[in-house]
């Protein structure tokens, strides 16, 4: 049974959500709210599934209150944006709406952002548990890492020859085709292998992968910000501004959190 949340500060839009959601198969209506304050009170108590948002309310409007739950430690909920002006529907979908309807809602269009929701979070679950194991193997390289002191290194190719590159030292990895290029102070270097295998062989207590392309040592993060657009990039201490992949926010947020 999805649960649902619906915040809208005009009452007949309000009223007609309330209405036809409980006519859709395993929704409940567990709260509503009628401005963004209200609405944060009550997705935080509520914990719902689905979030119905109205985009221009006083106080926070919906995209404020997608801006406060993005930040939020604990799983945030699918968001459907309902606005009587479809001019707002691209920055909906930049923020990360699972979807936008347009008032007056319609049944059948509801059902359909409704059965989206049900996908997304079948996703998740799937998401989830590849986390779980993610997570259960960074404990088994954890484990191997206190055995030993040493992450290795990489013989890299040089016009001159080959030069030795422990791996302790590298600052970032960024994926270039074939290749990953390995960051050091005061230069880098091109090396034959996939981000993965490095990876696997880096420390994870020191270093992140942020990006499908993109690795960095965790002492270098300054800070983690997110644009109005919904995607978020972390500078370093060097001043390097690196985008976060999609599948990687939560690991980004989680990097600016107090020990």
């Amino acid at each position: 049974m999805l649960r649902a949340v619906i915040c809208d500060d005009e009452e007949l839009s309000l009223d007609r959500l309330n209405c036809l959601l409980p006519r859709l198969c395993d929704v409940t209506v567990v709260a509503t709210a009628r401005d963004g304050l209200a609405a944060l009170d009550s997705i935080n108590q509520a914990r719902p599934d689905v979030v119905l948002l109205d985009i221009e309310m006083p106080g926070l409007d919906g995209f404020d209150v997608v801006e406060h739950l993005a930040w939020d430690r604990l799983s945030a909920p699918l968001i459907i944006f309902v606005s009587a002006y479809p001019a707002f529907a691209a920055q909906a979908f930049e923020a990360g709406a699972i979807d936008f309807l347009t008032k007056p809602v319609r049944r059948a269009r509801l059902e359909i952002a409704i059965d989206r929701v049900n996908r997304a979070i079948a996703d998740r679950s799937a998401a989830a548990r590849l986390e779980l194991l993610a997570a259960q193997l960074d404990a088994l390289r954890r484990a191997y890492g206190e055995q030993s002191d040493c992450t290795g290194h990489v013989w890299v190719k040089r016009r001159d020859g080959r030069v030795r590159l422990e791996l302790e030292q590298v600052e970032r990895v960024d994926a270039e085709g074939e290749y990953v290029r390995l960051h050091y102070p005061g230069g880098s270097y091109l090396h034959r292998d996939s981000i993965t295998a490095i990876e696997e062989r880096l420390d994870p207590r020191r270093f992140v992968r942020i990006h499908r392309s993109t690795i960095i040592r965790r002492a270098d993060v300054v800070g983690v910000t997110r644009r109005a657009t919904g995607s978020y990039y972390v500078t370093t201490s060097a001043g390097a501004q690196l985008p976060v992949g999609r599948s990687y926010r939560r690991i980004a947020r989680g990097l600016t959190a107090p020990a």
